[in-house]
């Protein structure tokens, strides 16, 4: 009995210190404390049901091999139920995974891998039809305030007020919504999703505000860490309204913040060609002088030297050494020919550093984005570029 006293006291004081230490200092560790805390709730739970540490630490990893394979302790819904199925279905295909439910059979695996590659692919597409429709549409609202600006200044004329559809004024030729204002439409949609769904989170999950708000970036971003994951109790007030209304939630979020990251994308690539270009400006003239100097001494004779001389600003460098040959009639060496390659390599980097190759005058400087694959493609050739090179 003394011992048993003596054990419990120390329980005690132990707990009030640990209790004590996450009052008073609360910048230790939590994962520190919560280690603690478990440590402490194994210790008492062996001792009081006679236990050694050992069989209980293998009781609960079968518990822990229960769980991975779907079996739930508390009330909550069957994870592969039809409506867990299809959850579980959504994401996969929309690349969020939380992870709350994965397959545990062979033959699951291998349906999910080839289904992954199908319906990842189909997602991809779909998202990139929606953001080619959503930019459309963004162009044609501000399109027409922006026309109706103009009527308001007078800077249109009235034929094209009686008869707009007749043809585009030349005031409006050309014309594209600056990628900024779509960034912030695109920005606000995704916030006003975001907390008109969190507002429904909070009260059904019984999370707190920045928890849900924490779950709808997460969850919208396709991130899909798993620590909080909706719609996973059995049963929720008006509960069919509020799956539906959950995915609503997610498929507009998920849509809108692509469509956002898109444009970010935009904007970086066009800070990072605007470095490029401040930084390495004054370094590839001064390397296309030496280059440029260092070919005209290298090609004898005179004759050739004038048929064969390379510029990185023109189209003038050979594309092969064959053709060099051809252009010549002299042999040109090994030497040379890594030069021609390096004139080459080096007449990319620079159009890489410009923003693309200048094959024509014509070409604005708007369209040194135009191009590209995807998602790209479509933001290039809807917005406005209005970076600082202009």
């Amino acid at each position: 009995m003394p011992r048993s006293v003596g054990a419990r006291l120390k329980v005690r004081a132990r707990n009030a210190a640990l209790r004590f230490s996450s009052v008073h200092e609360p910048a230790l560790d939590p994962l520190l404390l919560a280690k603690q805390r478990w440590e402490e709730r194994l210790a008492n739970f062996s001792r009081s049901h006679n236990l050694s540490r050992e069989e209980l630490r293998g009781f609960l990893r079968h518990y822990e091999e229960a769980t991975r394979a779907g079996i739930r302790m508390d009330n909550v819904r069957p994870r592969w139920d039809f409506t867990g199925a299809f959850y579980f279905v959504g994401t996969v295909v929309s690349t969020i995974g939380f992870g709350m439910t994965t397959p545990a059979t062979v033959g699951g695996k291998i349906f999910l891998i080839f289904y992954g590659l199908v319906g990842c692919a189909s997602t991809i597409l779909f998202f990139n039809l929606f953001l080619e429709r959503l930019i459309t549409v963004i162009a044609y609202i501000m399109r027409s305030c922006h026309q109706r600006q103009l009527r308001r200044r007078g800077a249109l004329a009235q034929d094209s007020l009686k008869a707009p559809g007749k043809g585009e004024p030349d005031s409006l030729a050309g014309w594209k919504p600056s990628v900024y204002y779509v960034m912030l439409i695109l920005c606000s949609a995704s916030v006003l999703i975001s907390c008109g769904a969190s507002a429904l989170y909070a009260p059904m999950e019984g999370w707190s505000y920045f928890d849900s708000l924490y779950f709808c970036f997460v969850a919208f971003s396709t991130i899909g860490f798993g620590d909080l994951v909706s719609s996973q109790n059995a049963q929720y007030d008006s509960q069919g309204l509020y799956r539906l209304a959950n995915f609503v939630f997610i498929l507009m979020g998920v849509c809108c913040l692509y469509s956002l990251f898109n444009v970010i994308s935009i904007l970086i690539k066009q800070s990072v060609n605007w470095i490029l270009r401040k930084m390495g400006g004054g370094c590839f003239r001064q390397c296309q002088r030496r280059l440029l100097q260092s070919r005209r001494n290298a090609v004898m004779p005179g004759n050739v030297r004038n048929r064969c001389n390379i510029s990185i600003e023109t189209d003038g460098v050979m594309e092969s050494d064959t053709e060099g040959r051809r252009l010549s009639g002299e042999m040109i060496s090994m030497k040379d020919s890594n030069k021609v390659a390096l004139a080459i390599l080096q007449k990319q980097l620079s159009e890489m550093a410009n923003g693309g190759p200048h094959q024509t005058s014509t070409l604005s400087r708007d369209d040194e984005f135009s191009g590209g694959v995807g998602a790209f493609a479509i933001m290039n050739n809807r917005l406005a570029e209005t970076s600082g090179d202009r």
